[in-house]
């Protein structure tokens, strides 16, 4: 009978995934896998009771604990703005079961998908946790030596890009004068005397938001001087307007620093994982799917990220945290 009792609630609390909102589904998907044990034998989790169902203190933890950045002083007035999207998810769940929208087929497929991703994330994540450990003190050491752009000599640059049209011999002379400038005023004035059509647009952001691959060469150039990238068609020009510093010390990185590299690694492993577990499965491709399969598997790519979610690592001062240094890590576009 017990057994029968918590297949039901189980049941019940997937039959809500399809039917809230993403960051609610996230949290009641990782408590579909808790059972009654977890409860403190002899205390109340209940937060609120809305007509015959409990919002649970347990439902409110899983979905705070996916809070990023929130400060200890935060955390009950976040609580009570989560119990009141719960009960705002309760009473439509409420409704929607008594439309029985829960036994509609497309539901009850959307379930079983949702059911089938949690699983197979699951598994990959607590196998490449297993696999690959945090980087050693030197491996950490050794990656804030080498980007000194992201961490010693980090800076806060204001950048113009600008779109340059023109023919690849008058870019080429174009990009020759600009280069002999050494201010900014100097580069414009270069710029608009050459008579070739072009567009700006101007950014504030910190090294770490910079395509990773770009850190390097614009870390390395004074204010007023600029990279360039010729084209089919015109050349882009990016232009260290003015920039200051603002550097990380290692204590500060190498909370990131470990994120970084333990995630990277974590990516690798899951490509070769997949391909292994591909590899030793019997798989029979059918129907039309037979013909013509794709011409690379999904394992091609790394199947699952590493859990997105982390607490800011760096001192308020800086401005920096973990989420937007990974960004510029995984050298974003």
């Amino acid at each position: 009978m017990q057994v029968q009792k918590q297949t039901r609630q189980h049941q019940r609390t997937l039959s809500r995934l399809a039917l809230v909102p993403a960051v609610v589904a996230a949290a009641l998907l990782t408590g579909c896998f808790g059972g009654d044990d977890d409860k403190p034998k002899g205390a109340s989790q209940a937060a609120a009771r809305i007509n015959d169902q409990e919002v649970t203190v347990h439902q409110i933890n899983l979905v705070l604990e996916r809070q990023q950045g929130l400060k200890p002083e935060q955390a009950d007035a976040a609580s009570r703005q989560i119990l009141e999207s719960l009960i705002d998810q309760e009473v439509a769940v409420q409704k929607a079961e008594e439309a029985k929208l829960d036994r509609d087929p497309k539901i009850v497929q959307m379930l079983d998908a949702t059911r089938r991703g949690l699983l197979a994330r699951a598994y990959y994540e607590k196998a490449a946790a297993a696999a690959v450990g945090t980087p050693s003190l030197d491996e950490v050491k050794k990656y804030f030596d080498g980007n000194p752009g992201l961490f010693s000599e980090r800076r806060i640059y204001m950048l113009q890009e600008f779109t340059i049209q023109g023919e690849a011999a008058q870019t080429t002379d174009l990009q020759a004068k600009l280069q002999a400038t050494d201010s900014v005023q100097g580069f414009v004035d270069v710029l608009k005397s050459s008579g070739l059509k072009f567009a700006v647009n101007q950014v504030t952001q910190p090294a770490e938001s910079l395509p990773l691959a770009l850190v390097g060469r614009i870390s390395a150039l004074k204010d007023g001087q600029a990279l360039y990238e010729q084209g089919k068609g015109g050349m882009k020009a990016v232009l260290v307007v003015a920039s200051r510093p603002q550097p990380l010390t290692f204590d500060q990185a190498r909370p990131l620093i470990e994120r970084f590299l333990t995630e990277t690694k974590r990516g690798e492993w899951l490509k070769n994982h997949v391909k292994e577990l591909r590899a030793a499965a019997k798989v029979e491709y059918v129907g039309k799917f037979a013909d013509k399969p794709a011409s690379a598997p999904a394992s091609a790519q790394a199947p699952v990220a590493p859990a997105e979610a982390a607490a800011p690592a760096a001192s308020a001062a800086s401005g920096l945290d973990a989420e937007a240094l990974n960004k510029g890590l995984s050298g974003l576009k």
